[in-house]
């Protein structure tokens, strides 16, 4: 793209401001902003116009779940189903990894977070140890897919490489770059956060299956026959990949998805919950739940909606690839984003003062024609580190580790 195809697209979008300091840049710096300004996703700003207009819920109803005693009367019949399925090559796991661990005073990846105390153990080198544990029982590699962000990829891949893929096979394991999206101030302007580059942030974590397909990676799948992909976050460190019980027993029962869910600890829980909205799958976040739907109980005293998601799932590619053609809606979320202001100093806001695009995976959810709740022990499957001390910390997963017997 040229400078002056750049200034005419942008005239015609109201957005000259990212031009602004165009001047002042070297060669390389130019031709890297014309680069940035080629590649930005007009269609996101349709969003803009229904900003602020919550979508009306549609019926709501509970999903139960196959609940823990269910899945152990069949564990060893869901298991050799799941075993053969990796044995076919038909599983692929996809690991979420685009995150800093900035919340837990580590200015790297989260998966580079060292969790032991005694010895060395990074949250990457637990996860690929999780893996292992499933490929060496099934005698096949999972092939693994490693979702980072423009912020992080080199020092992930670098990680990676300098500790030999901790035991995995370096050729079972690919690296992609979650697609970034422009931020924009309240009245939709496209804001710089240097004279030369746009300020983007990833796309949500729905995006994880869009930038695969963006990252030319889906062919690759195809002529491994991967049929299945688990999708799964960085931050839990006790989680089962590729989970040959949990994958048996969505193939078995003829299912397009599942996702894993424990009991909600109390009514009040910060998690969302599995049910069906007008008769699919869905999610209902603990912000949008009314107090008739924390509080309803079943006959047996339970509550109604009682399982909430951890963020594995089990989807299938071709119903994935159904909702890439049909697109995933697209959020539009207040946030502090750092900008240069009218005198270009950049400023770091303390309130939100723009908006994010983004998509989520409970999107990809409710987009699914059924999914299966499988559900796991909580003290034995989740134990989330998203901060250093409290609730979900890394002082929790820690004593939830050693419960496990798991020397720190």
């Amino acid at each position: 793209m040229t400078y002056q195809e750049a200034k005419a697209l942008l005239e015609s979008k109201g957005q000259e401001q990212l031009l602004k300091y165009y001047d002042t840049l070297d060669d390389a710096a130019q031709k890297d902003l014309l680069r940035q300004i080629e590649n930005l996703d007009w269609s996101l700003f349709d969003a803009l116009a229904h900003k602020g207009q919550t979508s009306a819920r549609g019926h709501l109803e509970p999903l139960s779940a196959m609940e823990v005693s269910e899945i152990a009367a069949k564990e060893d019949y869901f298991r050799a189903i799941g075993l053969e399925a990796i044995r076919q090559g038909k599983i692929g796991a996809v690991l979420l990894a685009g995150g800093q661990g900035t919340r837990l005073g580590l200015d790297k990846p989260k998966g580079m977070l060292n969790v032991g105390i005694t010895k060395t153990m990074y949250l990457f080198e637990i996860l690929i140890g999780n893996l292992k544990r499933v490929t060496d029982a099934a005698g096949a590699y999972v092939p693994l897919y490693i979702m980072t962000s423009e912020k992080n990829n080199d020092d992930t891949t670098a990680f990676f490489a300098e500790h030999n893929y901790f035991g995995y096979p370096a050729d079972q394991v690919k690296f992609f770059v979650q697609e970034m999206a422009p931020s924009v101030d309240f009245n939709g302007k496209i804001l710089l956060e240097e004279p030369g580059r746009i300020s983007l942030s990833p796309n949500g974590n729905g995006g994880w299956f869009s930038s695969i397909h963006k990252a030319g990676l889906l062919p690759e799948m195809h002529e491994r026959g991967v049929e299945w992909l688990n999708v799964f976050a960085v931050d839990n460190v006790l989680q089962n990949i590729a989970d040959p019980v949990a994958i048996g027993a969505t193939l078995d029962g003829g299912y397009t998805s599942s996702g894993k869910v424990v009991r909600k600890a109390d009514p009040d829980e910060r998690v969302g919950v599995l049910c069906l909205e007008d008769g699919k799958p869905s999610i209902v976040e603990y912000y949008e739940m009314t107090d008739e739907i924390r509080n309803t109980r079943l006959e047996n005293g339970e509550l109604a909606y009682n399982f909430g998601v951890i963020l594995n799932y089990l989807f299938r590619l071709d119903c994935l690839e159904n909702i890439l053609a049909n697109n995933m809606p697209i959020h539009v979320v207040d946030k502090k984003i750092p900008y240069l202001d009218e005198n270009g100093q950049l400023v770091k806001p303390e309130t939100p003062n723009g908006c994010k695009f983004e998509t989520l995976v409970v999107d990809m959810v409710h987009m699914m024609d059924d999914c299966l709740p499988t559900e796991v022990i909580r003290n034995k499957e989740f134990a989330p580190i998203k901060n250093l001390h409290g609730v979900d910390s890394l002082d929790s997963a820690r004593e939830l580790m050693r419960e496990n017997n798991i020397e720190l």
